[in-house]
């Protein structure tokens, strides 16, 4: 059976003044083109040739002895060729490049910039990309809790959290609890793996443990309050949410950095402001 979007081992059936026809043996009804410019000098009926299958300009089936950047299911960084009114078109390294629809992307990208994107076939049977990539992120990576690893911000959830493709390859996500500060899809950061779920997907934390952390928090804290003036205009006390808004911390991370500071002899708390002591 010919495979759209993946690589297949086929064999020369005919030879023709335009190419070679390939087909799988035992199926040499179902045949498909690989053309003259790529076919191997000295190649001739009966050959194995490695070949990747996609579709032309005029949606035929066609074979390349190129290998694209992405295979049918894979996840990598695409380059953004050009926007155009039905969508943009990535350069995947064959002489076509392929079509991000807008309604695949989770974010308007631009030309010249590189996007996290999967292949799929639609529904008229061409492969196009999306970045709506988590269904073919891999499940089965190699780490474990407190490890250290990076990966790339494909989605956010204000229900869920920051979803991150780990090594642009594994299912990650910052849970929402955890996903304090400001993030964008497209950017790559850093997290500590912060447990392994039971199907393999990894929950991540930006922030380090809590005893790490502080120190980092706990500046973060005294620059806001250089910010407003030497004043903060409200407390450990606050909501969260505006804790979360103001800040970039979780309740109890600003607590923690507060009574650090405090401990220090850095700041004083008043019933509605933390004031630095000069």
């Amino acid at each position: 059976m010919l495979e759209l979007g993946k690589r297949q081992a086929l064999k020369i059936v005919k030879r023709t003044d335009f190419g070679v026809y390939l087909a799988e043996e035992g199926a040499e009804e179902e045949r498909v083109l690989l053309p003259k410019k790529e076919v191997p000098e000295h190649a001739v009926i009966g050959d194995e040739l490695n070949v990747f299958l996609y579709k032309d300009s005029k949606d035929r089936l066609i074979a390349t002895t190129r290998q694209p950047k992405l295979e049918l299911g894979q996840v990598g960084m695409l380059k953004v060729k050009e926007v155009a009114k039905i969508g943009a078109f990535l350069d995947w390294g064959l002489e076509k490049d392929i079509l991000l629809p807008f309604k695949q992307q989770t974010r308007k990208v631009r030309d010249g910039e590189e996007c996290l994107a999967a292949l799929y076939v639609d529904k008229s049977g061409r492969l196009c990309a999306t970045m709506n990539v988590y269904e073919y992120l891999q499940t089965d990576s190699p780490y474990k809790k407190d490890d250290h690893v990076t990966g790339t911000i494909y989605q956010i959830s204000e229900r869920f959290g920051v979803f991150v493709a780990v090594d642009n390859r594994y299912s990650g996500l910052i849970p929402q609890k955890e996903a304090a500060g400001k993030y964008r899809i497209g950017e790559e950061i850093s997290a500590r793996v912060t447990g392994v779920k039971e199907d393999g997907k990894l929950d991540l934390s930006a922030r380090e443990k809590a005893y790490l952390q502080i120190d980092e928090d706990a500046e973060a804290v005294m620059l806001a309050i250089e910010e407003f003036s030497g004043v903060l205009p409200f407390t450990d006390k606050a909501s969260p949410e505006v804790i979360k808004r103001e800040m970039g911390l979780s309740k109890n991370a600003f607590k923690r950095a507060v009574g650090h500071l405090l401990k220090e002899g850095r700041i004083e708390i008043t019933e509605r402001a933390i004031r630095k002591i000069k």
